[in-house]
């Protein structure tokens, strides 16, 4: 099998799906042809949150957002199983199902005057399951700032020749926000000329890389200092403006992953690998079932409801037409399930021609396979993200680019897209933890910054508590322990939006059936997760199994509140 045939496919894929499938959901069931009078960003505009926004440098922001590390992980776990199932669940989850999802959370909110999805519960089902839910997405959002952390921590420590070219990205950005929003300058030749100077400074970074070793720290030591440091840095971050760094970032990462992907489409093309995994792999009781595991280990690679909370939570303030929102929904997730894509082929062929490497869970090796990369599951779990950096890196190398600095520029794209999900997460968190406080009259909660502080805190315990793992009795960080979790978790909160957006339009007299189905699909892969996971934990971990319990009651307890709504809307039809 030929990696090349793969790309083909999956991006002539999604191609198709943006050119109908698309037109169809945004006609027949958004009803985006009757335009909106006044858009959120214009009605509520703040300078702050709601910012009236161009669709490109808004589509810039909403990709780099969604486009974190998540779909990068997930595939390269996934590649256990075999490739095939990790493809057709990218290709075709992405294009009827996470991108309908991400259009349509975008869509209403813009319609509900820019209220997050958790807003919009309370008003389609009622003000209890609101609680519910603001309660369930803020403990999943404090799990994404945890293993998000982490696993920029990693790379910084692992290859230290990201860390310049990531922070001076900050500064680049900065200075391009006060260019557009102050001198009004045209954005796009300021991003291009930073983009230049980004890559510029990642080759200065290749032969200057900056490392907390030199202080005598263990990489466990390296690791927490870094994950300190970036809880900082998001903290900061999600209090100011969006204009000053959220977006005119993002707008550079969307060029930066832009340039990455041709960079590896056009090493695919050249040096077209042969795909070294095997179609579906044989467990026979070695490793974990692919049903339902592989449906949440992929979780923002095809369908992520993360995603709703970014829609609702910033981009719907900042959209300036509801008709864009088919490019913004629709189109970034498309540009995410092709991250997916690519980071599954650096996982199922790019590691086949890497040679020489070290592997954080095994040490040197002289020739890498995907036999040896995988050939335990606790093995491909701790690698997590370094099937895409080596496996991308040699597919990049293929066209001239040299070893370190092609290393260097997959982990750079990595943790930039990451970071643009810590910073976007926070700041989506205090959102949340306001609401929380203006529902339950906790005043504290209120204000900005403490809500901030209190986004914050719990997800850097969550990265710096370890815990043992009950699958290998090693000591592991527990936000990494509670990964399954998270990735359950998150496709359930996917079931819940599109539960909400079924009801919403039922509402509305527009069919619902391209919305019921999905959401029926992801509900019962999330739940059967879940029980399964509750099981591995049962005399391993009380703590983890307690949290897993708390979950499903909450899904279950939401569930039966909207079937009743449901029911109600169908029987008064």
């Amino acid at each position: 099998m030929s990696s090349v045939f793969l790309v083909i496919i999956g991006l002539s894929t999604f191609l198709i799906g943006y050119k109908f499938y698309a037109s169809y959901i945004a006609s027949r069931v958004f009803d985006l042809k009757t335009s909106q009078r006044r858009v959120p960003s214009e009605e509520f505009e703040d300078g702050i949150d709601f910012v009236p926004t161009k669709k490109e440098i808004l589509f810039g922001h909403h990709f780099t957002s969604i486009a974190g590390a998540a779909p990068i992980i997930g595939p390269c776990i996934a590649a256990y199983w075999g490739w095939l199932p990790a493809f057709l669940w990218i290709v075709l989850g992405t294009i009827f199902i996470g991108a309908v999802h991400d259009f349509g959370a975008l869509v209403i909110s813009v319609k509900e005057k820019g209220k997050t999805i958790a807003s919009i519960t309370g008003s389609v089902i009622n003000k209890r399951v609101r609680i519910m839910f603001l309660i369930f997405v803020m403990m999943l959002t404090w799990l994404v700032l945890a293993v998000f952390a982490m696993a920029i921590a990693g790379l910084f420590v692992s290859v230290p020749t990201a860390v310049l070219p990531v922070n001076i990205e900050i500064i680049f950005a900065i200075l391009i926000g006060y260019l557009f929003y102050k001198k009004k300058t045209n954005i796009m030749l300021p991003s291009l000329i930073a983009l230049v100077f980004l890559y510029i400074f990642v080759f200065i970074g290749s032969l200057f890389p900056i490392s907390f070793e030199n202080f005598n720290l263990n990489t466990a030591e390296q690791t927490n200092l870094w994950i300190v440091l970036l809880f900082i840095y998001s903290t900061i971050a999600s209090l100011l403006p969006v204009w000053i760094l959220l977006q005119p970032r993002d707008y550079i990462n969307s060029h930066q992953l832009i340039v990455g992907l041709i960079l590896l489409f056009c090493g695919i093309m050249i040096s077209q690998p042969a795909v070294d995994a095997p179609i579906v792999r044989d467990i026979d009781g070695v490793g974990p079932d692919i049903f339902p595991l592989l449906f949440v280990t992929i979780a923002c690679g095809a369908i992520s409801g993360f995603h709703g909370l970014i829609a609702s939570g910033t981009t719907s303030k900042q959209i300036s037409n509801i008709k864009d929102s088919k490019l913004i929904g629709y189109g970034a997730m498309l540009g995410e399930g092709t991250l997916a894509l690519f980071s599954l082929v650096a996982a199922v062929a790019g590691i086949s021609i890497v040679g020489e490497c070290n592997l954080p869970s095994v040490g040197k090796i002289t020739n890498l396979s995907w036999e040896i990369y995988y050939d335990t599951w606790a093995h491909a779990t701790t690698n997590k993200a370094t099937a895409f950096v080596l496996g991308g890196a040699a597919l990049i190398q293929s066209i001239g680019i040299p070893s370190g600095l092609s290393v260097t520029i997959m982990a750079v794209l990595v943790i930039s897209f990451a970071a643009t999900t810590l910073d976007t997460a926070t700041r989506i968190q205090r959102f949340i933890l306001i609401e929380i406080g203006n529902s339950t009259q906790i005043k504290f909660l209120k204000s900005r910054f403490i809500s901030t502080i209190c986004s914050v805190l719990p997800a850097l315990f969550l990265s710096l508590w370890s815990l043992e793992d009950p699958n290998t009795g090693l000591s592991t960080q527990a936000a990494w322990l509670l990964w399954p979790i998270f990735g359950a978790s998150n496709q359930m909160l996917a079931a819940l939006i599109f539960m909400i957006l079924t009801i919403y339009f039922l509402k509305k007299k527009r069919p619902v059936t391209l919305l019921l189905i999905p959401f029926l699909i992801i509900t019962v892969m999330t739940l059967t997760t879940l029980v399964f996971q509750a099981k591995s934990f049962y005399m391993s971990n009380l703590l983890l199994l307690g949290i897993n319990i708390l979950l499903i009651i909450l899904i279950i307890w939401m569930l039966y509140e909207a079937f009743i709504v449901l029911k109600n809307q169908l029987f008064l039809k």
